[in-house]
């Protein structure tokens, strides 16, 4: 029997050119596996891919939070459902617990407004009780009384007697003094007063609800106040007229 034939030199270039492309092939394949694995890992590690939802924190007296295990072993707090905060009175530096009324404004969406959400930077009004009570003992000054005392003269003139409900307690000498000193320097803005006879301030969310379970913020004053009350009454002119 005669020997197998060999193949020509062509054919082994052409088998040889196959098993290189092959080769290759399956090398790239390799690597767009590699690599798409990668970029699964690397984008799993960013935090808005996770697909956790948002809190969207409801205003409710029936407060709800949840402890969130998150990367790192680390914990958040997501708060569902909050109706009090810590809110700060820049001007007097003092920082008092009180109620959140109503949420009245939010920049970014008005569906927030409409749905009390508790966001950062909502604007929301908050009982002014506890301010009103710190600026009476800090100062001795009962703000927001405008009504109560023009009531009061009414009816004192009708015969009546216009006492207040609540008595004053006396005062020592050196408290007389203190408070007579501190009303000195005392400067209250026309609209915070007002405010305070309404019995609720315009404040701000300067916390994140949904992060770290509270709805802390400050009273908004000066610049600030001018132009979200502007907003506001602007806000209430389209419903009017509408």
């Amino acid at each position: 029997m005669g020997e197998p034939r060999r193949p020509s030199r062509s054919a082994c270039a052409a088998i040889v050119a196959l098993e290189v492309v092959w080769i290759r092939a399956l090398l790239m394949a390799a690597r767009r596996t590699f690599f798409q694995r990668l970029i699964q890992l690397l984008i799993c590690f960013e935090r808005y891919e996770l697909g956790r939802q948002p809190a969207n924190t409801k205003l409710s007296s029936n407060k709800t939070v949840r402890r969130v295990r998150v990367r790192g072993g680390n914990v958040k707090w997501r708060a569902l459902r909050l109706d009090t905060g810590n809110y700060s009175w820049g001007s007097e530096a003092v920082t008092r617990k009180t109620r959140i009324l109503d949420v009245v404004y939010n920049a970014s969406n008005n569906e927030l407004v409409r749905t009390q959400t508790l966001v950062k930077s909502a604007i929301v009004q908050v009982d002014a009780a506890p301010f009103k009570q710190w600026y009476l003992t800090h100062y001795g000054v009962d703000i927001g009384r405008k009504k109560k005392a023009a009531a009061a003269k009414k009816d004192a003139a009708e015969g009546q007697e216009g006492e207040t409900t609540a008595e004053e307690t006396k005062k020592s000498n050196h408290v007389q003094r203190k408070l007579e000193k501190r009303k000195e320097g005392r400067t209250l803005d026309a609209h915070i007063e007002e405010q305070f006879g309404s019995g609720r301030l315009l404040a701000c969310i300067s916390s994140r609800p949904g992060q770290c379970g509270r709805a802390d913020g400050y009273i908004l004053e000066g610049k600030e106040l001018e132009f979200y009350m502007k907003k506001l009454q602007k806000k209430k002119g389209k419903g009017a007229t509408a």
